[in-house]
């Protein structure tokens, strides 16, 4: 009796194991398509903490971009992470006083996608997103106040439509993808408002709600992702647009810029899991 409960116990083990192997290969693989890029351009920055006037200038910048198809329902869903860095070169109308911009971003969204039946190559997608900005501005010629922290998180929406073409035997991928937020929260000082004062304890009203009443921003992505082989030159324009008011100050951003790099597919395989014929390969954009 107790050689074949043990017989039945190895044999439920077994299968078991079996029907999880089973499952364990057909679960979809779910490529990563990343792109690194550096950009350049043409910037406008106003903040009256710091001066009433307006500094045009350069911006440079680095990013890196990730997509992939989401785990729970990769068919419909696709994540998007993008993580970067610029910096601001600006001069006043007279030319005769620089300042300074640095700020790294990061962002992250999670779009539901439709590939439209009637128009072959075209997919459309939106959803949440979740950014988060960390910079400064540096104006070296104020004496008490030089700097300006700028901090905001926020969440929105965003969308993305893309197209998929041939030019001869070339694919190429166009995208283009707007995001706004709606809520969130920002950092800023009121009108003459030291920071020395902020040191010694001086710390309400710092922190502002973020709506489109008090903080807009607008988003644009442009890109064209030109596949040689495995690997993609990406092109592209790059639009950012920043408002805001609290605390009497006004604080404004505009930003246009060339974005080039190169983008690929990469895919992740554990080495102990054996692959099927049958197993499904989902890009989050192919």
């Amino acid at each position: 009796m107790r050689l074949t409960v043990n017989n039945i116990f190895f044999s439920l083990l077994l299968s078991v194991g079996s029907a999880a192997g089973r499952t364990w290969a057909a679960e979809p693989m779910r490529p990563v398509t990343s792109a690194w890029t550096i950009e350049a351009g043409q910037v406008l920055r106003a903040n009256t903490y710091l001066s009433p006037l307006r500094y045009n200038g350069w911006r440079a910048g680095i990013g890196l971009e990730r997509w992939q198809a989401m785990r729970f329902n990769p068919r419909d869903w696709v994540m998007r992470l993008t993580v970067g860095a610029n910096l601001d070169h600006t001069l006043s109308p007279a030319r005769n006083s620089v300042m300074w911009g640095l700020d790294f971003r990061a962002s992250w969204a999670m779009m539901w996608r439709n590939r439209i039946d009637a128009l072959p190559g075209v997919t459309l997608g939106f959803g949440p997103e979740a950014d988060l900005d960390l910079g400064v501005l540096y104006l070296p010629r104020n004496g008490n106040n030089p700097a300006q922290a700028e901090v905001a998180a926020t969440c929105g929406l965003t969308a993305y439509a893309t197209y998929v073409l041939r030019a001869g035997k070339l694919p190429i991928l166009l995208r283009w993808q707007p995001s706004v937020p709606l809520i969130g929260a920002f950092f800023c000082p009121d009108y003459g408002e030291l920071y020395y004062e902020i040191a010694l304890g001086n710390r309400s009203g710092l922190v502002h709600c973020a709506w489109p009443g008090s903080y807009r921003r607008f988003k644009s992505l442009l890109t064209a992702d030109l596949r040689f082989g495995a690997t993609a030159l990406r092109i592209g324009y790059r639009a950012d647009v920043i408002s805001s008011r609290a605390g009497g100050i006004t604080d404004r951003v505009e930003a246009h810029s060339v974005t080039i790099g190169i983008s690929g597919e990469w895919l992740m395989l554990n080495p102990r899991r054996q692959l099927s014929a049958e197993t499904e390969t989902i890009s989050a954009f192919y």
